[in-house]
């Protein structure tokens, strides 16, 4: 006999209430926080959350900060750039100039692409 409804994971508990869209939104979120990540320090899939925005690796006992459903948020990523930058040498102020010398840059190739094509 075929199966006639899906299974509901963690949201089952709600039964029909609330509405399947705020169901699914739950699950999600539900699903992401209690996924095993992995750990920045060793590398194994065993970083789990503790509390809201706290996770720790239960290999090698790193604790560490991070978003409430992710470790990893795009936040997170964007300040790893910058202090990897920073320790490489190129300060904030050198990635604007040679953002702003690429976009010149391009610029002129456009225009010196256009200008052939005349």
């Amino acid at each position: 006999m075929a199966k006639r409804t899906q299974k509901a994971g963690a949201t089952a508990r709600f039964g029909a209430r609330y509405g399947v869209s705020v169901r699914r939104n739950s699950g999600a979120a539900l699903a992401k926080k209690t996924a095993k990540y992995t750990c920045p320090v060793c590398q194994y899939r065993k970083v789990t959350r503790k509390s809201v925005g706290i996770w720790e690796c239960s290999k090698c006992n790193y604790k560490f900060a991070g978003g409430a459903w992710e470790p990893y948020t795009r936040a997170s990523d964007a300040n790893s750039r910058i202090l990897r930058r920073s320790v490489e040498g190129a300060t904030t102020a050198d990635m604007a100039f040679i953002a702003q010398q690429a976009a010149l840059d391009y610029e002129r190739s456009l225009t010196e692409a256009s200008s052939e094509e005349e």
